[in-house]
């Protein structure tokens, strides 16, 4: 579908006067393109190098939407050519209450329009810049959701890779399994570093689905926290604190139980808890929090060094465990 062009009033005034008429008339354009589909454009909540997202209220569906604007004349070809229309076909397929609802796509010479949703409370980052952390009971609650979502994208073949409800599949992937029930490993390292595993950090080949169990551990301790686990400044130390123990700062109080959920999902790839582990996790299922003292295991697992988590059984020979628990005995009582 072509756009509608705009009248050009002729003019006598200069360049100046032509390239304001020429801005303007795609502002008309835009705008004629997107009320002929019965959107009438409000005001712009996001900004990106090659898109912009506006609310509008949408006089078909009755309600306040997203719409993502993406400029074919801005954005880089591979991502026209791969990511949008892998972007449009995955959320197209997809209906979860705790997805964002997709409503209509529409392309024209010039641009490329995606149609959503509107989330009315906003994102999580504005709820933990607002409430500086998200208390265990509304985390628990909210990653519950997030976990339901992310999960109900894998059983359909989806990873979703970036980095409640979940919006922004430009980066999703489908079809990570073959039809012999093998996981296919992706090549392709896309995500937001303080929020990408360190098999994508690495830039070795990777279960997606795996990274997708990761990132969900840095959204769980950034909303129980208000921070996150990982500094991404500096690239050098990202990878060398994501293959060592997460840390955990001393307020607020944070319960053991989900700390130890935390800890199990942030570890190497191979040690990495899957979903159906997470889902029947003690402290998703129970119903309220319970701030503890620093246990035993706790302080066992701070002792530890990283790669002892993630060695196999047959490695831990008779030697090897020896020392570690004449370690853990010095350190144990060194901090009563």
């Amino acid at each position: 579908m072509a756009e509608t062009a705009a009248i050009d009033v002729p003019s006598t005034s200069g360049n100046n006067t032509i390239s304001d008429e020429k801005n303007n008339e795609q502002v008309e354009r835009k705008q004629t393109v997107l009320e002929t589909h019965g959107y009438a454009i409000g005001k712009t909540i996001g900004n990106g190098s090659y898109a912009t997202v506006k609310i509008a209220e949408s006089y078909r569906h009755k309600c306040q939407v997203a719409i993502k604007i993406i400029s074919k004349f801005q954005a880089p070809s591979d991502y026209l050519m791969k990511f949008l229309p892998r972007e449009i076909e995955v959320i197209k397929g997809l209906k979860h209450p705790n997805l964002i609802r997709f409503l209509q796509a529409i392309e024209t010479t010039h641009r490329v329009y995606i149609i959503m949703e509107f989330a009315q409370n906003g994102n999580l980052l504005d709820t933990i810049r607002r409430d500086l952390y998200i208390d265990e009971k509304r985390s628990r609650k909210w990653f519950k959701q997030l976990v339901d979502a992310v999960d109900y994208c894998h059983t359909r073949g989806i990873v979703h890779r970036s980095n409640i409800k979940l919006s922004d599949f430009g980066f999703a992937r489908g079809q990570v399994t073959k039809t012999d029930g093998t996981i296919v490993l992706s090549e392709t390292f896309c995500g937001s570093y303080a929020y990408a595993s360190p098999e994508i950090l690495r830039g070795i080949p990777y279960q997606p689905q795996m990274s997708d169990i990761w990132s969900l551990g840095v959204v769980l301790y950034a909303m129980v926290y208000g921070r996150l686990p990982f500094d991404d400044k500096n690239y050098g130390q990202l990878l060398k604190q994501v293959q060592n123990h997460v840390k955990f700062p001393k307020d607020p109080k944070v319960s053991y139980a989900c700390r130890s959920l935390i800890r199990r999902i942030l570890v190497p790839q191979q040690s990495r808890i899957k979903m159906d582990t997470i889902k029947s996790d003690d402290w998703l299922l129970s119903d309220a929090p319970v701030v503890d003292e620093k246990s035993t295991h706790d302080r066992i697992l701070d002792i530890l060094p990283t790669e002892t988590i993630a060695q196999k059984p047959q490695e831990n020979n008779h030697e090897i465990l020896m020392d570690r628990m004449v370690l853990i005995d010095k350190q144990l009582h060194r901090k009563k």
